[in-house]
């Protein structure tokens, strides 16, 4: 029997008050997420991709749906039950590195300040240990203005493994080094999740470095849109795949649809139909659901 998803998210809502103005930023979004998955969430400034992150991490509060993480109802947590979830089940990395490090201490005096409870010396073993894991052992001395983006980040992914949190969570960990170090960031995610087992969920923007995750969710306008599922040609074949390699030869692309049978069509998929108004054609046809610009 199948163990329950580590996160299982029904009809999601997440709605941003101010004054004057009311956003809903997550608008019933549905997805479940396997224990040691390792997986992408990919979407368009503003699509609520960042914001589903922060539900997930216990920084932000739904306002309806059903959230559960790792057994835990997040939508009845109270502040102290959320402190101890924030600590002990979910790990953050951050595209801005500020918001992991120190920059007075060095590597592995970050590494060990979210061990709040560990003596000093099993502290500083553990933190060895996991900058050896991201590659920086021999860096452990250095401060943050002798590391470059790519080692500071890697800095910041050990930091997020210190408390051994069940999911790691990152956000464009990539959006602030060059191509070639963001493919190298996205392979450590990957020997981490295949060592530990740990379930890693990462959102990005970029399209090319996502096809190296086993699934890839796209939301679009507060829901989930479509999904990448990597071919099984590919799957023990990671290594080779590269950024030279096209997207459409690594994952087959699915349209979700939700509770009502509805699915969102993109807008560059539109276009090229040549569809500007607010309806179209369908048929079936040989068992397939085809698609075309309507007459009128």
């Amino acid at each position: 029997m199948a163990s329950e998803p580590i996160i299982q998210c029904d009809n999601l809502v997440k709605i941003y008050k101010t004054k004057d103005i009311e956003v809903l930023a997550l608008q019933g979004l549905e997805i479940n997420i396997d224990r040691g998955e390792l997986m992408a969430i990919i979407g368009n400034s503003g699509s609520g991709k960042s914001t589903f992150l922060n539900m997930i991490g216990g920084l932000d509060r739904p306002s309806a749906g059903k959230l559960i993480v790792d057994g835990k109802d997040l939508f009845k947590l109270n502040e102290r039950e959320l402190v101890e979830y924030k600590r002990r089940t979910v790990g953050f990395v951050w595209q801005n590195n500020a918001r992991n490090l120190l920059p007075y201490l060095t590597a592995w005096q970050n590494v060990q300040m979210p061990m709040l409870f560990e003596h000093g010396e099993r502290k500083k073993k553990r933190a060895l240990e996991l900058l050896d894991m991201v590659g920086l052992s021999r860096r452990r001395n250095s401060r943050l203005s002798q590391l470059s983006g790519g080692e500071q980040q890697r800095v910041a992914i050990a930091i997020a493994l210190a408390n051994n949190p069940k999911i790691l969570l990152a956000d464009e960990p990539t959006g602030a080094v060059d191509v070639k170090t963001g493919a190298y960031i996205l392979d450590m995610f990957r020997d981490i999740n295949k060592s530990t087992g740990l379930t890693v969920v990462i959102v990005t923007h970029d399209r090319m470095l996502s096809k190296k995750v086993h699934r890839v969710a796209a939301i679009r306008d507060g829901k989930i849109s479509s999904e990448r599922i990597m071919k099984q040609s590919y799957i023990e074949r990671l290594n080779e795949i590269t950024s030279l390699t096209e997207e459409d030869e690594v994952q087959d692309e699915y349209a979700v649809l939700d509770r009502a049978g509805r699915v969102q069509i993109p807008h560059d998929v539109l276009a090229q139909l040549g569809v500007t108004g607010n309806k179209v054609r369908m048929e079936v046809h040989n068992g397939e659901l085809v698609i075309k610009k309507a007459d009128r």
